[in-house]
């Protein structure tokens, strides 16, 4: 797919760290599986990956955290 921020790259399955802020609770999810631009690095998450991100980040806030960095796990 061409990546609809830059123009010019075409993406391809890889993975990305994703950042969501959650009430006062910031979430760092690494090694999400997404396609990736291979020129400016943008990432698009498909819908299954999404609902697990949004997931993650609802359950760190839901325990009050503050800050929270984890792994993707499908």
């Amino acid at each position: 797919m061409r990546c609809v921020i830059c123009k010019h790259g075409d993406t391809t399955l890889g993975h990305a760290t994703v950042t969501v802020e959650r009430h006062a609770c910031l979430v760092v999810i690494k090694d999400v599986p997404a396609e990736v631009c291979q020129d400016c690095g943008e990432y698009y998450l498909d819908k299954v990956a999404t609902d697990r991100v949004l997931g993650i980040a609802e359950e760190a806030a839901g325990r009050k955290v503050e800050t929270e960095i984890v792994r993707y796990a499908a």
